[in-house]
């Protein structure tokens, strides 16, 4: 009997909540019942950094100044605690009001009847939103989040490594597979080891489904199945051993600690690799670990064709409305303050990404910091080379991180073949999947 991880087996008991609630007949619909004397309560919760929490707050301050009937209070943690803390709350029929979503978890949640459909809700507008960033939270026919901030899988590189090395940072408009490989490997030599050339590929999924993207499939399908194929599996895993026959990423021991390490202490952060695979909002964060001036660049393609990188804009995370709120029209106006307003945009700048709003992205460019500025340019300039967002994992999907993080270490250590280790990996997901 597989493994289900205990904030899963909460929330598969809130279906069952859910549903007799919704025969209750309480006030929990849209524009539900405020409080005593017109007074509204919100309960709002996020996951982050010391820093996001601050700017989160002071966010939530100004709103209150200018809404005297409502108050928010903030319920936030550590990422590890957050999905369980949350799954829980939502089992007990006691959800937050606002909830600040990730990807993995969004359909999750979406299809046990948990969030409300966004498009349904009262005072949310998405006009000035980038075309393209809805996608991401889109599924169904509905909205379930909406994008708090845009970003896209890319290569970190330090340029102090490259410049260690003697060796040219690439045009990443034309570049290769093949050329990705022949650099990074150029770099471990000429370093006589001291520097490894890249990270590996397959420590998340996001590698796997940007190789899928480029060959005509995706990880997922929009109706929430696997999309991705056993030869292209393969293919993936056995590029995965070219690196490492090309001593182009560090021994299958070191990826393997690697994968446990936290961001300070990763690899790349410790300058033991000159590159390494990222999504572009953790530019800010590694720049300060490794105290260097980091660069963005495109994921390489099979044909060197930028525009054939299978490359999207991805939400860094969501907005999400609880479906049983009772002040779901003051949640969704908070929302929309989050989203929209200029003011709000000037404190939070890109703490959780470039802003999708266009407007607000155009207010606080000229504000952010070197790191930050940098990542906002990187999704301007590759824009028009974007395909169609990726579809959302299905529910089970969020455990797929760690299922190719084993596989790659199987692969790795040559005791999988890659065939043999595609197999097993899509059926291990199927399974989670069922």
């Amino acid at each position: 009997m597989r493994h289900i991880p205990r904030a899963l087996t909460a929330l598969a008991l809130a279906t069952t909540l859910l549903a007799a609630s919704a025969c209750g007949g309480d006030s929990g619909g849209p524009g539900g019942s405020s409080d005593a004397g017109g007074k509204v309560t919100l309960r709002f919760t996020w996951w982050g950094s010391d820093t996001r929490t601050k700017l989160t707050q002071q966010v939530i301050d100004a709103y209150q100044k200018d809404h005297p009937n409502v108050t928010i209070k903030g319920e936030f943690g550590e990422w590890s605690g957050y999905w369980d803390k949350l799954a829980t709350t939502v089992a007990a029929n006691d959800a937050p009001d606002i909830i600040q979503m990730d990807e993995k978890y969004l359909r999750e949640y979406a299809d046990r009847g948990a969030l409300l459909d966004l498009k349904k809700a009262q005072g949310l507008d998405t006009g000035k939103f980038e075309p393209d960033t809805l996608g991401a939270g889109e599924f169904d026919g509905g909205l379930y989040g909406l994008n708090a901030g845009i970003n896209s899988f890319a290569v970190v590189v330090n340029p102090a490594a490259f410049k260690t090395a003697g060796v040219a940072i690439p045009d990443d408009t034309t570049w290769t597979w093949d050329d990705f490989s022949r650099i990074a490997a150029e770099i471990t030599t000429k370093t006589g080891g001291k520097i490894t050339g890249t990270g590996a590929l397959g420590t998340n999924e996001a590698g796997l489904n940007l190789w899928a993207r480029q060959n005509g499939e995706s990880l997922w399908t929009k109706d929430g199945k696997l999309g991705v194929s056993p030869e292209k599996t393969t293919d993936f895993f056995k590029y995965v051993l070219k690196l490492r026959d090309a001593k182009a990423i560090p021994s299958a021991e070191a990826i393997s600690q690697d994968m446990n390490a936290s961001l300070d202490q990763s690899a790349f952060a410790t300058g033991k690799l000159a590159m390494s695979f990222i999504w572009s909002n953790q530019l800010v964060a590694f720049s300060k670990a490794t105290g260097q001036q980091l660069k963005l660049l495109r994921i390489p393609s099979a044909d060197g064709k930028a525009a054939d990188n299978g490359s999207y804009y991805k939400g860094s995370m969501f907005w999400s409305i609880s479906a049983r709120s009772k002040h779901q029209k003051e949640a969704a106006e908070f929302v929309n303050y989050l989203a929209n307003n200029t003011a709000a945009g000037d404190v939070l700048l890109a703490e959780r990404g470039v802003p999708p709003n266009t407007e607000v992205r155009a207010s606080v460019t000229p504000k952010l910091q070197p790191a930050d500025a940098a990542s906002a340019k990187f999704i301007q300039d590759i824009g028009k080379e974007l395909g169609d967002p990726s579809p959302a994992p299905p529910v089970g999907g969020g455990q797929v991180e760690k299922i190719i993080q084993r596989y790659t270490t199987e692969v790795l250590f040559g005791r999988q073949a890659p065939d043999a280790a595609a197999k097993a990996f899509l059926d291990e997901v199927n399974g989670e999947l069922k």
